[in-house]
């Protein structure tokens, strides 16, 4: 009995590394990306995973409209929002 509990031990161990250093990180990234992207508002200058820089001009349940040049919108999703740049980033 203590032979079979003693061989599951490394088994066991592995899991519970595996989990602090890659399964709890990650979500904690998960959870800070989704309050950044609740927090948009109209205004904020953000870069997307594509790659686009622009200005919130409206704002959708799971669509963002963005202007990348002066009169110049496009839709992307609000999961494609990378980051929130700071203000004035963007000339």
């Amino acid at each position: 009995m203590m032979s079979s509990l003693t061989s599951m031990l490394p088994l066991v161990l592995m899991f519970v590394v595996l989990y602090f250093v890659m399964i709890r990180p990650q979500m904690k990234k998960q959870k800070e990306h989704r309050s950044m992207i609740e927090a948009l508002a109209k205004g904020d200058e953000i870069a997307t995973a594509g790659g686009l820089l622009g200005k919130v001009t409206k704002l959708g349940d799971g669509v963002l409209s963005l202007e990348i040049a002066n009169g110049i919108e496009v839709q992307v999703q609000r999961s494609a929002v990378v980051q929130v740049l700071p203000k004035g980033s963007i000339k």
